[in-house]
């Protein structure tokens, strides 16, 4: 897939700080800059998502990578994968994510988190009260907020850049563990 507007100039000091912190621009935000002011608060936003705590980091980076999965955003598994390698999260587990139910590393919990995941991501989402309760009485109210927003946002993102286009650009390649293709299933994008 190639990308279905073209990527936007960004300003040079912006450009510079995304090179030195990821190694290159991510495209996403090349894209979104044909409307600045949107870029500025989606980054801004992101950066706060990014800084909430009451949930676990790996559980949230997990979440987001089933949603990517489900939705068939290659560049959101590369990034997250990408930055499960920066947060010293598990990445035998990351890079599971795709094949979840399949794989036999994740814990009760993790696999609940990744149903729900999937569960808010589908259309209509299929979020059941004995999921959502079991979750609730182990996350606790404030983490089970936060995740329920989180992966909202992560759908934001992936079908965002999924209509835009925007595929992997490589960040995953500095792991050391290849990530797992989704198995294919009726109707749901691959991301092999």
């Amino acid at each position: 897939m190639t990308l279905r507007v073209p990527k936007a100039e960004l300003p040079a000091e912006l450009r510079e700080n995304m090179i030195k912190q990821l190694g290159a621009v991510p495209e996403p935000v090349e894209v979104q800059w044909h409307n600045p002011k949107l870029a500025e608060d989606n980054q801004e936003f992101s950066a706060k998502v990014g800084a909430w705590d009451a949930a676990d980091a790996s559980l949230k980076t997990f979440a987001h990578m089933a949603v990517a999965a489900q939705v068939g955003c290659s560049w959101c598994l590369d990034i997250n994968y990408f930055l499960a390698l920066n947060q010293n999260l598990d990445l035998t587990k990351a890079s599971q994510v795709p094949r979840w139910r399949q794989s036999e590393v994740f814990t009760p919990l993790e696999r609940d988190v990744l149903e729900y995941a999937e569960a808010m991501t589908n259309t209509p989402p299929t979020v059941t009260d004995e999921l959502y309760a079991g979750l609730l009485g182990r996350l606790g109210p404030a983490a089970m907020v936060e995740l329920t927003v989180f992966i909202g946002f992560a759908n934001l993102a992936t079908r965002c850049n999924t209509a835009h286009g925007i595929t992997s650009q490589g960040y995953s390649h500095a792991c050391e563990i290849p990530l797992a293709g989704r198995p294919e299933r009726s109707g749901v994008a691959s991301t092999a």
